[in-house]
């Protein structure tokens, strides 16, 4: 079973129930500087640290003085725009005295479902890890509707773990675990400590929301846990409401992990070298040596580059006598690639026109 103490890439999702209290709206402050607290333990540690936040449509709503009813989408999407702000300072202020630097990355179902956006939102928060900056994810509310929104932080959560490639996930929800059925209306429910398969048994056992505020109930969670063990992450659920619930993780509070199947890069390097490859790149002897060390695919390398791709598209990598070395995610179209092959990286932005990156394929985007 995973421990929180191992993690070295941690996603946690934070409901809104947690950072905002129900009755009047406003920021739970204490709780909010519990938690930096945690987040700076875990990456004294060495390990990186993203946060999937909800609360800035409920912020929204305090501040607009908006019923505690649900809400047309128009008013849905300006609690948004006005809590976002106000969700982004709280955490600023919460890290800043731990000198950590936040970041606030807004994103839609779209950012996932299009490959562009994915690799755009995986490129970004790799940079911003690199930087030891904490990622502050949340939904777009501003501009989501119903054909573009996850719908709840549970599964966002989820995407994010797998984008990030993270090996651990933790839910803080308002139960301490998943159960056989919901302890609040069956007293002989019991706990998981563990569960390494999600059966048809499991999925049964699953209730509904029951938050005034938050959208996510087992289902949404359950269907998270399927997301992030089938990339190789490990997932918790636990109480979220108490003061510094990472630590409290740590000492033993209760908890239901979900087992990954798999680590979570072998996970990826699987599913990569599944793709039907759209192209051909053939790299010279130096390049080849290159990324047998694990070393990421330069321009300069490449001498020769077929097939219609695009950019994020999956090309086979070939040595000059045409053996197969692997393949990965090309950062640049089929046109762009054919252009930039024997250049350095440092010229690519005279031969394009514009800035590009200065790899074609990076080594995380790589199977050998």
């Amino acid at each position: 079973m995973a421990t929180l103490s191992e993690a070295r890439r941690l996603v946690v999702k934070i409901g809104s129930a947690l950072l905002v209290d129900k009755q009047t709206g406003a920021l739970r402050q204490d709780w909010l500087t519990s938690m930096a607290a945690d987040v700076a333990r875990v990456k004294a540690r060495g390990a990186d640290v993203v946060l999937v936040s909800s609360g800035s449509i409920a912020l929204g709503r305090g501040i607009l003085k908006l019923p505690p009813v649900a809400l047309p989408l128009e008013q849905s999407q300006a609690a948004a725009a006005v809590g976002q702000i106000r969700l982004a300072r709280a955490w600023e202020e919460a890290l800043v005295p731990h000198g950590i630097t936040t970041a606030q990355v807004l994103v839609t179902l779209e950012d996932s479902a299009s490959r562009r956006r994915y690799l755009n939102s995986r490129a970004t928060m790799e940079t911003l890890l690199g930087f030891g900056a904490v990622p502050i994810v949340n939904e777009n509310d501003t501009v989501a509707t119903d054909e573009i929104r996850y719908g709840d932080n549970d599964r966002l959560a989820a995407q994010v773990a797998v984008t990030v490639g993270a090996d651990q996930l933790i839910l803080l929800s308002d139960v301490d675990g998943f159960y056989t059925a919901n302890p609040a209306q069956d007293p002989k429910a019991r706990r998981y400590d563990v569960i390494h398969q999600i059966t048809p048994e499991i999925e049964a056992m699953a209730g509904d929301a029951g938050s005034g505020l938050s959208k996510g109930g087992m289902k949404t969670k359950l269907m998270a846990a399927k997301t992030a063990t089938g990339a190789g992450c490990a997932m918790a659920i636990t109480e979220g409401s108490v003061l510094n619930p990472l630590t409290a993780l740590e000492e033993g509070a209760n908890a239901t992990w979900f087992t990954p199947q798999m680590d979570p890069h072998a996970a990826r390097k699987g599913w990569i070298l599944a793709m039907k490859p759209c192209g051909v790149l053939t790299v010279d002897a130096g390049a080849a040596a290159a990324l047998a060390q694990g070393r990421s695919l330069l321009p300069v390398g490449v001498t020769r580059a077929e097939g219609a791709f695009g950019r994020g598209d999956p090309v086979m990598i070939r040595d000059a006598e045409g053996r197969a070395l692997g393949q990965g995610l090309t950062r640049y179209t089929a046109e762009e690639a054919q252009a930039i092959i024997g250049h350095h990286s440092s010229e690519i932005e005279q031969v394009l026109g514009y800035p590009g990156r200065a790899v074609l394929i990076h080594r995380d985007d790589m199977a050998l």
